[in-house]
C-alpha cells in the first residue's frame, strides 16, 4: 500500500488551531513538530545529549509544522480536499497563521520495525569478539560470539563508543571478574564481560525497556540469571537501587554522555575497590575535561586511552579510571606507516594542558 505523507507549515500560533481541522476531517495520527518545544528539551534535557548536529539545528529552526498521513486511495483523496477546503477558509480568517503552506510526498508502505535489520549484520570487534544479529548466520570462527538482538535499545556493537568499551573489556578481562554495566542498553557490554570470562555482572538502565531485552540478549547467549542481574532505575537517586548493587566491583563500565558521567562521579568510589578499573565512552572531546575534573574530584586516577588516533578522524576516547593509582598514563595506537592526524594532535595537547 502506498501512503500520501502531508505537511502544513503554520505560524507557532497555528498549531493547535491545524491540528484541530484535521481531527475534524478525521485525521490521526498527527506529527507536531515546533521549534520551542525543540529548544526546551535541548534546555532542560542535558542527561540525554551531549552533542547535536548543525544540520538538525537549521533544520528545526524556525520550523512548525503539523505531518499527518492518508492513503493514496479515492478515500485517502476525498479527504485531502476536504482538508484544502478547510485550510484556505483558515488562511482567510487567520493570515497571521501563515504561511499555512500544504506539501505531499509519496511513502511506500513498509515494516519499519524490522527494515532496519538489513542493515546490521555479524561484526569482527577487537582481538576475541563476533557481535552476531539474532537473525544472521555467522561462519565457524575461534572469537567469541556474541549474539544480540538490540531491539530499539541502545547497543549494537555498531557505535564508535559501544565497540571502544568492548575492546577495553577485551583488555582487562582475565576471569572471575565482578562486573557493573551503568546505562546498559541492550546489555550488549556486561554480556560481552560475561562471554569473555567474567564471573557476574549487573546492569542497570533508566529505560526499563531495557530489563527485558538485556535479558533475552543474555539468554541467547547462554547467560542465565544466576550470574546476570539487570534492573531499571537510576542509582544517583534510588538508594534501594544502588544498595542492591552493592560495591566491591572489578570492573565498572559506563557508555553514556558527559554530563551523566559528571553527575554519576560522586557515587563511582562506592562501585569501586583499589584495585578497580572504571571504563568510561560516549565523551565528546570538547567534553573531556569536564569529565577529567569531575572524576578527579572524586578520587579517581585517569589513563586517558584515545580511540585509533592513527586514523584522520578518531573515533571517540575511553577514559581507565583507577583508584588510588598514583600515576596516569596515555596508550596511543600507533604504528609504523602512521601519522597522528590533527584531531589526535590536539587531543594529546589537551591532555598534556589538563595534567601539567
Amino acid at each position: 500500500m502506498k501512503w500520501l505523507e502531508l505537511h502544513i507549515d503554520t505560524a507557532r500560533a497555528g498549531l493547535e488551531p491545524v491540528s484541530e481541522l484535521l481531527r475534524e476531517q478525521g485525521v490521526e495520527g498527527l506529527v507536531i513538530d515546533d521549534e520551542a518545544d525543540f529548544k526546551d528539551f535541548l534546555e532542560n534535557n542535558h542527561q540525554y545529549w551531549d552533542y547535536v548536529d548543525d544540520e538538525l539545528l537549521a533544520e528545526k529552526h524556525g520550523k512548525c509544522r503539523v505531518t499527518f498521513y492518508l492513503e493514496e486511495s479515492e478515500s485517502g483523496f476525498s479527504t485531502l480536499a476536504q482538508v484544502r477546503i478547510a485550510l484556505s477558509a483558515l488562511k482567510k480568517q487567520h493570515p497571521e497563521y501563515a504561511p499555512l503552506l500544504l506539501t505531499m510526498e509519496n511513502v511506500e508502505d513498509a515494516d519499519w520495525e524490522n527494515n532496519w535489520k538489513q542493515f546490521y549484520k555479524p561484526m569482527e570487534i577487537g582481538e576475541r569478539l563476533l557481535v552476531i544479529p539474532e537473525w544472521e548466520q555467522a561462519k565457524p570462527t575461534e572469537r567469541v560470539k556474541l549474539i544480540l538482538n538490540p531491539g530499539l535499545t541502545f547497543g549494537t556493537g555498531s557505535h564508535a563508543t559501544t565497540r571502544l568499551c568492548l575492546q577495553a573489556l577485551e583488555k582487562h578481562i582475565r576471569g572471575g571478574e565482578k562486573v557493573l554495566d551503568l546505562g546498559c542498553g541492550s546489555g550488549i557490554l556486561s554480556i560481552a564481560a560475561l562471554l569473555l570470562g567474567a564471573e557476574d555482572a549487573f546492569a542497570c538502565d533508566i529505560d526499563d525497556k531495557c530489563v527485558g531485552v538485556a535479558y533475552e540478549n543474555a539468554a541467547l547467549n547462554g547467560i542465565g540469571r544466576e550470574h546476570y542481574t539487570v534492573r531499571a532505575g537510576d542509582v544517583l537517586s534510588d538508594k534501594r537501587l544502588a544498595r542492591e548493587f552493592g560495591g566491591d566491583y572489578d570492573i565498572v563500565v559506563a557508555n553514556i554522555v558527559a554530563d551523566v558521567i559528571i553527575g554519576l562521579a560522586p557515587v563511582l568510589p562506592h562501585f569501586l575497590n583499589e584495585s578497580s578499573t572504571l571504563i568510561c565512552s560516549g565523551i565528546l572531546d570538547t567534553r573531556l575535561s569536564d569529565v577529567l575534573d569531575a572524576l578527579t574530584a572524586a578520587g579517581l586516577c585517569v589513563s586517558l586511552v584515545p580511540g585509533d588516533l592513527c586514523s584522520p578522524q578518531p573515533e571517540g576516547i575511553q577514559l581507565f579510571c583507577m583508584p588510588g593509582h598514583p600515576q596516569w598514563a596515555l596508550e596511543a595506537v600507533t604504528r609504523k606507516d602512521a601519522y597522528l592526524s590533527k584531531a589526535a594532535r590536539r587531543f594529546l595537547q589537551m591532555v598534556k594542558e589538563h595534567f601539567a
